[in-house]
């Protein structure tokens, strides 16, 4: 855990967030020194914090044990240069556990994520991620999508709770995440840090970037590290051509490959990796992994966007 608050840390980021995978070995079982190996180099190839155990890192698949050494485990490859944030997940109770297990690894922080299956109204949802929030001291960024969509005022009031620090969004209702900011802008002296969320996020950050969202995952930076850096710089520098380049020949093109498949917006990202030359294994079911056609348009689309950053110096 690093001293720095994460709001702090993250207002400014010098770059991605990284949302590693999971690595597992060929019995299936948590492989934790690849894991190591994997955050260490998206530290070292310049990830401005590691958000372990997430939706990429299959949280949804982890026990707790598994969850509390692998964020344990993040925590000390980083060593204090980033933050790291942990997922948390399921019902309220559960999720409590989770992040009382992710303040005993060192974490500095907390991705709340949507409740376990129920739909649930905008009185329970404020209740559910409050009490997570009571459960430990880490600071808090509740993700919206699927089951936990939250109006303007929901969002005020998680805002004005001690320990939620922020909104990361998986919707991708641009006209609510407006609606969002100026609330809570209006009604919150104190900053509140937005995130666009949404699956292999570049392809939409232009956009969140105009309504003043400057955060934002990058599972991209998993496996094609240098890329995600460049289409980050280009974001920072206003360099909208190169940005548009890269969305262009690498991103979109990614993006319709990731809709091939169910569950792809993580099986293709570890599948990402392994050509990286990183062996992390297949993903866990009920995920499944990308056909052999679906990996070898992948390894195209890695070398074409090696060949856009060659274009763009």
């Amino acid at each position: 855990m690093t001293t720095a608050p994460l709001a702090a840390r993250l207002t400014v980021p010098s770059g991605p967030l990284f949302f590693p995978v999971t690595a597992y070995g060929p019995d299936g079982t948590v492989d934790i020194e690849v894991f190591r190996a994997h955050v260490r180099r998206g530290v070292e190839a310049g990830a401005a914090a590691v958000f372990a155990c997430c939706g990429t890192g299959e949280f949804h698949a982890l026990t707790p044990e598994e969850f509390q050494r692998c964020v344990r485990a993040a925590v000390e490859e980083t060593a204090g240069r980033v933050p790291v944030v942990a997922g948390a997940g399921y019902g309220t109770a559960l999720a409590a556990r989770y992040a009382r297990l992710a303040e005993e690894a060192g974490a500095d922080g907390l991705l709340a994520m949507p409740p376990y299956l129920v739909v649930a109204g905008q009185d329970g949802l404020l209740r559910h991620y409050r009490e997570i929030a009571a459960a430990t001291a880490l600071p808090v960024v509740v993700y919206q999508r699927d089951n936990a969509v939250f109006t303007p005022e929901t969002v005020v009031a998680l805002a004005r709770t001690d320990g939620i620090v922020g909104l990361k969004d998986g919707l991708g209702d641009l006209d609510l995440m407006q609606r969002i900011i100026s609330a809570v802008r209006t009604e919150v002296p104190d900053d509140f840090l937005y995130f666009n969320g949404l699956p292999t996020a570049e392809q939409t950050q232009l956009a969140y970037r105009g309504i003043g969202v400057t955060l934002y995952s990058s599972a991209v930076f998993c496996f094609v590290p240098e890329l995600a850096l460049a289409f980050h710089q280009a974001l920072r520098t206003g360099d909208d051509t190169t940005a548009h380049r890269l969305l262009d020949g690498f991103y979109r093109p990614f993006v319709e490959l990731r809709a091939q498949g169910r569950g792809y917006a993580v099986a293709l990202v570890k599948a990402g990796v392994r050509l990286s030359g990183l062996d992390v294994g297949e993903v866990r079911p009920p995920l499944h992994e990308p056909s052999e056609d679906h990996v070898k348009q992948l390894a195209q689309l890695i070398e074409r966007g090696h060949a856009l950053l060659e274009e763009t110096k």
